[in-house]
């Protein structure tokens, strides 16, 4: 799967295409190249600061969103590594709390790449080694650093955190995480378990959520074969939530909290699985007030992102009365999680566009039902394989759409969407590369 990164900075740039030309261009799974490359650089993941690692299907970047804010709100300095960018590749890397500057980054890809030599990193290999090394020089009281793609085999799994967690489930990069290998579970959702509690270390608290008992037996399997103290949800710790706070209730006792100004009920289950990781570690002082705040003050992008006024809301004469937003939502369990909280009103309009590795019609069939009238525009994913938007289109018809048109790109399924009736709310959703191109083309840009 390519990763693809731009800069309006030339220097960045230049080492961008020089990256590009030397990765394989794929996803190969492993940590002996990310290993070797790491130890030509003097080994910097054995020197970050103490660090909270994160995997998941869905929900890890908004629980590092939460980690991050609760740790500045208790005042303290954090470096964060996450994937993939919207916009600019420095999202990927923010330095002692702000996206690491293009003068830092050109000299720090070029040293990374000088020793690369022949070991056939990858791009994500590379840039992962690129974090870490910044990171190690670069004072922090905490570092939070979230999966790429899987646990057990994925480039960030050679660190020695503080805390792990998992995030929630679901079945996604089938190609990699469900490729037969002997000793792994055969059943689908147990394997996925099994791959990201690949991240478990002895000694090391590996914080989850509830799960089905396939997904959770997996990982508390795991778990105990490698000495990880499991504190599972339901278990260790619990967290409810009635529409005006968060209850979570641990060992060391009980704590209302708010509700996050992160849209969707499942922002909640994320929220309570970064303050269970924090209170799972007596290393760095967290005070409650810290947690609410950071829990009122978690930003994550293209999240059931409402757009604000700017160049594609403006292709809109009339705007939605009940606003445009944006997700990411790239895979079945992502889709569930916006239909369950979408109100269910007259009429809505979704631009979609869903890249070819992944299933459009699970995807589809959430959305289909989220309004009495739902109106479908399907577009490309600008610079990916993707799923054609005419036979998207045709799917979102076959299963129940009320139309389903066709537009070349982002401005002109704005332009097809202002000729419709006006709907009572507007999503664009199906990958996270189309959310950059939205973000990037609304003046949006992450910061």
């Amino acid at each position: 799967m390519p990763d693809h990164a731009h800069s309006r900075d030339s220097a960045v740039q230049k080492q961008l295409d020089r990256l590009w030309s030397l990765s394989p261009g794929a996803d190969v799974l492993g940590l002996s190249r990310i290993t070797e490359l790491l130890a030509r650089l003097g080994n910097p993941h054995l020197r970050l600061p103490p660090t909270f690692h994160v995997a998941g299907t869905n929900g890890k970047g908004s629980a590092c969103a939460f980690l991050r804010a609760a740790l500045e709100a208790a005042g303290k300095c954090v470096h964060v590594y996450s994937s993939p960018h919207l916009v600019r590749f420095n999202e990927r890397i923010r330095v002692a709390g702000r996206l690491i500057d293009d003068a830092t980054l050109a000299p720090l890809l070029a040293e990374v790449l000088d020793r690369t030599g022949d070991v056939g990193a990858s791009f994500f290999e590379v840039t992962t080694a690129a974090a870490f090394l910044q990171f190690c020089r670069s004072p922090a009281d905490a570092c939070i650093i979230e999966v790429g793609l899987g646990g057990r085999l994925d480039a960030t799994n050679v660190i020695h955190p503080l805390v792990c967690g998992i995030a929630g489930l679901g079945i996604d990069h089938e190609a990699f995480l469900l490729a037969e290998e002997a000793g792994t579970p055969t059943e689908p959702m147990a394997r996925i378990a099994f791959e990201k509690a690949g991240i478990a270390k002895p000694g090391v608290p590996l914080v989850t959520q509830h799960y089905a008992p396939i997904a959770a037996e997996a990982i508390a399997s795991v778990a105990a074969s490698r000495g990880a103290p499991l504190a599972a949800r339901a278990d260790k710790w619990q967290a409810t939530h009635d529409g005006s706070a968060i209850l979570y209730r641990d060992a060391q006792g009980v704590l209302q909290l708010p509700l996050p100004t992160l849209a969707g009920h499942h922002q909640c289950d994320n929220a309570a699985l970064a303050v269970a990781m924090l209170r799972r570690q007596s290393l760095i002082d967290i005070p409650q007030a810290a947690l609410a705040a950071g829990i009122r003050a978690a930003r994550w992008p293209a999240r059931m992102q409402r757009l604000e006024h700017g160049p594609l809301l403006d292709l809109l004469p009339r705007q939605p009365t009940d606003g445009v937003w944006l997700d990411g939502a790239h895979n079945e369990s992502a889709a569930a999680a916006i239909a369950t909280d979408w109100p269910h009103k007259e009429a809505t309009t979704i631009i979609l566009g869903v890249l070819a590795n992944k299933d459009a019609g699970a995807i589809l069939r959430h959305m289909i039902g989220m309004a009495r009238s739902v109106s479908i525009i399907a577009l490309p994913v600008p610079g990916h394989a993707c799923h054609d938007p005419v036979a998207l289109a045709g799917q979102a018809t076959a299963l129940g759409a009320t139309s389903a048109l066709v537009a070349n790109d982002i401005q002109h399924a704005f332009r097809v969407a202002a000729d419709l009736p006006v709907a009572d709310r507007m999503l664009i959703a199906g990958s996270l590369y189309l959310a950059g191109t939205v973000l990037e083309a609304n003046d949006e840009a992450p910061q």
